[in-house]
């Protein structure tokens, strides 16, 4: 590189350094440990983590100049290990996540039944209530199948009844007698004509009852007088 290249660089490092005295003033114009215990907890460990970083950075930059390796100088494990202080605080910084509290079911009765492998009160209480379920699930099965047996024999009598009174009203229904869709004038005067004559004949039945009760109720009025007469005569008489 060109020796006249480097003066622009060297004149901006002059710059920075200049700044950089002028933002480490307050802590240089005292000691550290007047400075840190000031601090809350948190900004404190952040303070000593970044003044650590600093001087390893320092070293190792002083090292890379010089022409030495400096990834296999101590240094360089200094700097690892502060980079990790920096990863802790930033996870204290960090809100915790909300972790849903769940009981696993099957995990814990797995454990519970390893725990108490062994206890011989506890196999046969387990061994009774295992066979109680079992005797259980076979009779509800059982009356399942015989419930599904009674309903498959019902079906069959209900629907011959359905069948019978089906069939009584296709018997009733083609006994009427059908009206003449083609000539519906004709099937009306029809009716009209027997209507009348079921009146007509009718009025006759009822004229020839009145005529009989008119003359049963003159044949009574003549007995009626007969017997007065009658009655007169044998009073006279005595």
């Amino acid at each position: 590189m060109d020796p006249t290249d480097l003066l622009p660089l060297l004149e901006q490092l002059d710059d920075n350094v200049d700044d950089l005295e002028g933002v480490l003033q307050p802590l240089l114009a005292s000691t550290l440990l007047k400075n840190s215990n000031k601090l809350p907890v948190m900004d404190k460990a952040k303070l000593h983590v970044l003044i650590t970083y600093t001087l390893e950075s320092l070293i190792f930059s002083y090292l890379r100049l010089h022409g030495v390796d400096a990834k296999q100088h101590p240094v360089f494990r200094e700097l690892t290990r502060v980079k990790q202080y920096f990863e802790k605080i930033k996870a204290l910084e960090t809100e915790p996540e909300e972790r849903s509290m769940t009981l696993d079911k099957a995990a814990a009765g797995r454990f519970i039944k390893h725990g108490l492998a062994g206890n011989d009160k506890y196999d046969l209480e387990r061994a009774e209530k295992q066979a109680k379920e079992r005797a259980r699930a076979e009779f509800k099965a059982a009356m399942l199948a015989r419930k599904s047996i009674e309903v498959s024999k019902a079906q069959p009598s209900n629907n011959s009844d359905d069948d019978d009174s089906e069939g009584g009203v296709d018997i009733a229904t083609a006994a009427e007698p059908q009206a003449d869709t083609n000539h519906p004038g004709k099937t009306e005067k029809e009716s009209k004509k027997k209507f009348k004559g079921e009146h007509k004949s009718e009025n006759s039945k009822s004229k020839k009852e009145r005529k009989i009760n008119k003359a049963t109720l003159k044949e009574e009025k003549k007995e009626r007088r007969q017997k007065k007469e009658d009655s007169r005569k044998a009073r006279k008489a005595q």
